[in-house]
């Protein structure tokens, strides 16, 4: 079965069972009460299938409370723990919209056919994402995840084609 993060555990909230999350995902819905987490802690090959009680945001948070789980002894040693979604759990997306895990590894070429390197990280700072383009020989590239450059994304093909602006290869 694959797996997909969508947070981590970096502490307990309280005496009553309740865990502070670090978010990895863009769904709100993902946090729901009654939706499956399954845990993966630090050297343990199984993982710990989790139902959601309670949700609510704290700060930059997500704060959840699991069934059966009312007591801080017994979350305590969830803490560092990554909290996941099989693959059959994930969104239908809209056309246009990738998982990060679809465009990390894709090949990007430029429009000339040129062979830019892989995409090896996605970064989040704003109002888009910037693709990290390891080249061969070369330091980092960054891309920019906008129309006017990103022509084709390839999901099947593994591949990626951009236009690149003035000064983007320099």
């Amino acid at each position: 079965m694959e797996f997909f993060n969508v947070g981590k555990i970096v502490n307990t909230h309280g005496i009553k069972g309740e865990v502070k999350v670090v978010r990895i995902t863009d769904f709100d819905q993902r946090f729901q009460p009654g939706n499956e987490l399954y845990l993966f802690m630090p050297n343990q090959t199984e993982p710990i299938k989790l139902t959601i009680e309670k949700h609510r945001k704290h700060k930059q948070f997500d704060m959840l409370l699991f069934k059966g789980l009312h007591s801080i002894n017994e979350v305590e040693h969830f803490k560092q723990g990554i909290l996941k979604i099989t693959a059959d759990d994930q969104h239908q997306l809209e056309e246009g919209s990738y998982y990060y895990h679809e465009i990390i590894g894709c090949e990007v070429k430029t429009t000339a056919g040129e062979s830019l390197g892989t995409i090896k990280e996605i970064l989040a700072p704003g109002a888009n994402d910037v693709w990290v383009v390891k080249q061969k020989s070369k330091k980092d590239l960054l891309i920019p995840y906008i129309d006017d450059i990103v022509k084709v994304v390839d999901i099947e093909q593994k591949q990626v084609i951009i236009e690149p602006m003035e000064g983007l290869l320099s």
